[in-house]
């Protein structure tokens, strides 16, 4: 693992010594045709949603259309082995998120290794997850929502947008933290959970606030807690889950990769497009209004990053022992 560790990180630190014209004379000429940017999840989810955002932004930025595909299935499997088997040649991109670090333990046998089958680009953003239910349910904090949970063991379900993803993830460690017993209902994105939350076939849910903001200003959705620390922003009435539960803590994050053998200009080229992207004062607001704070640096940091959480997941994967259906 430490091997592999090291592999990676060295990925995204950059690949073997070029001749220095040829380097420079394919950056400059890159991208020189459409871009596909790979969602590994269904349209309206917060995957979705940034990657529309930054796509439009780098096309105007590159010169060329940065596509979105929309790959669900498997837990962002499907999505990710396309991309792994796509040529390294810098015009097929990956939104990588939480579930990509989950997934590494999540699975045993996949048809690809993240780590090494994947070169990090660049971090996009870190959003927190925000505790919701719908307005009739009968719990207004997390205490009141813990104790009705208490009194109805295994009559609640909490949705998300499939088993690994941050969503599943936060539920998992609330329910091994708070000791309650509910079920997980997954789904195959945020769009679909949420709308069997409105109708009350799901009780509740911990989705990104990129994707239940707008519904929370519409009071479709009543904001229990936010995931991560400090306060949102957006949210500034809602208190921190660390409040009710010491030591929870979760972000979801986002960023852009690779087929681990696309040339290291190429993946620089496009790291510093999207630095720039973050830097921008309208695409920052954009994505603020998103709820998000910006995760800009090198590829190397947004693999130790990575790298990171991998292991932190692992831990609360093995120690809650999910399973992939």
């Amino acid at each position: 693992m430490k091997l592999l560790r090291r592999r990676f990180l060295g990925l995204a630190a950059g690949a073997a010594v070029l001749p220095a014209v040829a380097r420079i004379a394919r950056a400059e000429t890159y991208p020189s045709r459409p871009v596909r940017i790979v969602v590994p999840f269904a349209a309206a989810g917060p995957n979705d949603i940034i990657a529309r955002v930054l796509g439009r932004w780098l096309s105007e930025r590159l010169g060329q259309p940065f596509v979105i595909e929309n790959r669900p299935g498997a837990a962002t499997n499907i999505g990710t082995e396309a991309v792994v088997n796509a040529a390294p040649d810098g015009h097929t991109v990956l939104v990588v998120s939480l579930p990509h670090a989950v997934n590494a333990t999540l699975y045993e046998k996949l048809h690809f290794n993240f780590m090494r089958d994947i070169a990090p680009v660049a971090g996009i953003m870190r959003v927190s997850n925000v505790m919701v239910v719908a307005p009739a349910f009968p719990a207004g904090s997390v205490p009141e929502f813990i104790s009705y949970a208490k009194a109805n063991p295994g009559k609640l379900n909490f949705a998300s947008s499939g088993i690994g993803a941050s969503n599943h993830i936060a539920g998992e460690w609330f329910k091994i933290m708070t000791g309650i017993d509910m079920a997980h209902v997954p789904y195959r994105s945020s769009g679909p959970a949420l709308t069997d939350l409105f109708g009350g076939q799901v009780q509740v849910m911990f989705d990104a606030i990129t994707s239940t903001i707008e519904h929370i200003r519409a009071d479709r959705l009543r904001p229990l807690a936010v995931t991560s620390a400090p306060r949102s922003a957006l949210l500034a009435d809602t208190p921190v889950m660390s409040d009710f539960v010491p030591g929870y803590e979760l972000s979801n994050w986002f960023g852009l990769g690779m087929p681990s053998h696309t040339p290291s200009e190429i993946v620089d080229r496009l790291n510093i497009a999207v630095n720039e992207g973050l830097a921008d004062p309208g695409l920052k607001a954009r994505f603020a209004d998103l709820g998000g704070s910006m995760l800009p640096g090198s590829p190397a940091d947004f693999g130790r990053l990575i790298a990171d959480e991998t292991a932190k997941w692992g831990k609360v994967i093995r120690t809650a022992n999910i399973k992939p259906e």
